[in-house]
């Protein structure tokens, strides 16, 4: 798939293709929203948009 994504001083024009997998793709307009950058990292990643929860950052000071 190709992605043009603007960045506010360009465009960019994101191309990737699947060999295994499928892509998450909205089935009609209903489905169709933005994207924030996590989601879109996700997407390109092959990942599912419904992440049931994020990487839950560490507490301060404990390593």
């Amino acid at each position: 798939y190709k992605c043009l994504y603007f960045d506010g001083d360009g465009f960019a024009l994101l191309y990737k293709r699947l060999d295994n997998g499928r892509l998450q793709w909205p089935k009609n307009e209903k489905e169709v929203r933005n994207l924030s950058q996590q989601e879109l990292r996700w997407l390109l990643e092959g990942l599912s948009l419904q992440q049931p929860r994020a990487i839950q950052k560490s507490a301060k000071g404990v390593f």
